[in-house]
């Protein structure tokens, strides 16, 4: 990726005309799911806590989270016993990922998740749920497409923006945009994390199989909350990162019929 950024949002909220930018630099919402890459993948692998054929066991079980109290997730889908790091992927399975996050330490995550260019992360978020997209104040459509495309830089992070420069009719330069960039981790580490993140799209089990584009690389995760609250697509090619969100602006239930409406959008757009 050359750090092209797109950011897409579908609003259900009131009749009122709300703007994009607004939306997409000061929303915050939950993640679901889509946090995973960034919450728990990105980190373990640099922490050389994991690898894309580690075993986990997908099973039910209770965790003592931070807070001294018993924390239970479950999966949405049937759980699939020892599994390797790639199919957890595939299916979105959440008990791995708290298992991982166990390992790894919320405190650790955050860290990477602030390198990442996640700003609105406090106290309230050193718990197990990190993993899964439980978050005190929720991210930005445009901090989650930055830090997705750490991935797709190779790891390296660069600030979006809305312009590069600006000039005059005569070529007279008014304006320059000063992206800050930094390297969270290697390009080994976001090339595990490109493969691992293709088997949405490209497994047989895939939770992102629609956003599939003939002859492109592309790799993708979904995001769900609690009651269909927030739908997201999260993704990028060789070319361009995209993150979509779909909802409400006060919470209420995202009714749909067939295939995450967040994920449409993203395939409709960069199709």
């Amino acid at each position: 990726s050359s750090g092209n950024v797109v950011g897409c949002v579908g609003g259900l909220g009131e009749k009122k005309n709300y703007r994009s930018f607004n939306r997409v630099t000061q929303m915050k919402r939950q993640t679901g799911s889509a946090m995973k890459p960034i919450a728990v993948l990105a980190p373990s692998i640099d922490k050389k806590l994991i690898t894309n054929v580690t075993i986990i066991s997908d099973e039910p079980t209770t965790f003592i989270d931070y807070n001294n109290k018993e924390y239970n997730p479950i999966d949405y889908d049937p759980y699939r016993g020892s599994i390797t790091l790639r199919q957890a992927v595939e299916t979105s399975q959440n008990i791995p990922f708290v298992k991982i996050m166990e390992n790894l330490t919320p405190q650790v995550s955050i860290k990477y998740l602030k390198k990442m260019g996640i700003t609105s992360l406090n106290d309230n978020d050193v718990n197990l749920s990190l993993a899964l997209g439980g978050l005190d104040v929720g991210i930005s459509p445009l901090e989650f497409a930055g830090a997705y495309n750490t991935i797709a830089n190779d790891g390296i992070y660069i600030e979006p923006t809305f312009y590069s420069k600006i000039d005059s009719s005569s070529g007279d330069l008014f304006m320059k945009s000063k992206q800050r960039k930094r390297k969270v981790f290697s390009k080994d580490v976001a090339c595990v994390l490109k493969h691992l993140l293709i088997e949405p799209v490209k497994g047989e089990k895939g939770t992102a199989t629609y956003c599939s584009i003939d002859g492109i690389d592309v790799a993708a995760k979904t995001g769900t909350t609690n009651e269909n609250y927030d739908r997201w697509l999260c993704g990028f090619t060789p070319y361009y990162t995209s993150v979509c969100w779909y909802g409400f602006d006060t919470n209420e239930s995202i009714e749909f019929g067939g295939k995450n409406p967040a994920g449409l959008i993203w395939s409709s757009s960069m199709n």
